[in-house]
């Protein structure tokens, strides 16, 4: 059940993401109505993949590179996995670099904050 519930609302935080960079004109496409969200259903079950098993990888072996910039290269992987979810999903579209690097960024703040909201302490402990 708290699974589905965090699949939830990281389609929640990734309408809100597009949303946001709509509107400051970054290169962010959903698909309207019934589409958009099945989009954003699967946009946030394939980065959940990428992230669970791609990520590591790039992160091993991009860790000379992330200890050279103290870890702010990390950002750089993150917006990597957000591009290669949004190239692979049906109804959601991201270009460039800045809108990838926004989206993860955005996406994992809403995330968090929605997260911390809905999800109660007990759940939290349950997971332990």
């Amino acid at each position: 059940m708290q699974l589905l519930l965090r699949w939830a609302l990281g389609a929640v935080a990734l309408y809100v993401t597009v949303l946001i960079g709509q509107k400051l004109g970054l290169p962010f496409w959903m698909a309207p109505g019934v589409a958009g969200v099945q989009g954003a259903v699967i946009f946030v079950l394939i980065f959940a993949v990428v992230n669970a098993i791609i990520r590591p990888i790039v992160g091993l072996l991009a860790l000379p590179l992330t200890c050279l910039t103290f870890g702010l290269f990390s950002f750089v992987i993150n917006a990597l996995m957000f591009w290669l979810a949004g190239q692979v999903v049906p109804g959601f579209h991201v270009k460039g670099f800045v809108a990838p690097l926004f989206g993860s960024i955005v996406m994992t703040l809403v995330s968090g904050v929605l997260n911390s909201l809905v999800i109660s302490d007990k759940d939290r402990a349950k997971k332990r």
